[in-house]
């Protein structure tokens, strides 16, 4: 059975959490610290921060929750009913990049 409790990145309350890794693993984070968070909130992160910008500039959850781009997100999903699936948009900038 998944883990329930409150989302590090958003706060909602009893959330089905997942692990992130705030610094990759593929960069070295797999022994570092984590944070337990709301799938959405999981999936907007990497939609919006490719890891190397993860591993080099939002490595804490301080530095993660003051960026201005996850900021709006937050303030939108802290809004939305923690039991329905929620939407994640890629930033513009980041699909073009692939």
């Amino acid at each position: 059975m998944a883990k329930t409790g409150p989302c590090e990145l958003c706060g909602r309350e009893e959330v089905e959490l997942t692990i992130h890794h705030l610094t990759p693993k593929q960069h070295g984070g797999a022994l570092l610290p984590v944070a337990e968070l709301c799938r959405p909130c999981h999936r907007q992160i990497h939609a919006l921060y490719s890891n190397q910008e993860l591993a080099v500039r939002l490595q804490t959850m301080e530095r993660l929750k003051d960026d201005e781009k996850i900021k709006k997100y937050v303030k939108w999903v802290q809004k939305q009913d923690a039991a329905k699936r929620v939407k994640v948009k890629k930033a513009k900038e980041r699909k073009n990049r692939r």
